[in-house]
């Protein structure tokens, strides 16, 4: 069975000299894979949740139907939470920038949107408290004042840490996103 929203397009990586390289404009798309860190965290999830589930098929079979409903619940719970993980990230299509996070999503129409850009600035470090010196890609956006702005992706994050080069690519193909349908 697919996954959709596992796999990045590979146009993006395929095509350097086509910024927008779809047909499809109107689905949304995010420009980057899930890196290694993300990956391997919904990995230990659903690890975690066959356990859970084998814990739920044994207390059935003990007779207590409740506590299996329960401890099945507590999987399906799991099983969630490591699938939102994995949609995590940045998403563009023809309609704005969607940011989905783990307990929230915003979408931001293209016209509400000023700019696009990368910065060099103290990112979160897995997104974890603690700092450090990365790359962020932020957005400017016309409902916010100037000096707050929001990043969208760091080189520090479950994504992109220790991998620049994807970081790069992922930071040029939604600044062309941005570029292309704010002028149009």
């Amino acid at each position: 069975m697919p996954l959709p929203f596992l796999t990045a397009d590979r146009a993006f990586e395929a095509a350097d000299e086509v910024a927008l390289p779809f047909d499809d404009h109107e689905r949304w798309r995010r420009p980057y894979r899930p890196g290694p860190w993300r990956v391997g965290m919904a990995a230990l999830a659903l690890l975690l949740a066959s356990y859970v589930l084998f814990a739920a098929v044994i207390i059935a079979l003990t007779g207590s139907a409740s506590e299996a409903a329960a401890v099945f619940g507590c999987s399906l719970l799991v099983i969630a939470c490591a699938l939102r993980l994995l949609r995590m990230g940045v998403w563009v299509s023809d309609r704005g920038l969607r940011h989905v996070g783990f307990l929230f999503t915003r979408t931001l129409p293209w016209e509400r949107i000023v700019a696009v850009r990368t910065a060099q600035q103290p990112v979160r470090w897995l997104g974890l408290p603690r700092t450090v010196q990365g790359q962020a890609l932020t957005v400017v956006r016309r409902d916010r004042p100037a000096g707050e702005v929001a990043p969208l992706l760091t080189t520090h994050g479950a994504d992109f840490l220790a991998r620049a080069e994807a970081f790069d690519r992922a930071a040029d193909a939604i600044e062309a996103w941005a570029a292309e349908n704010r002028r149009g």
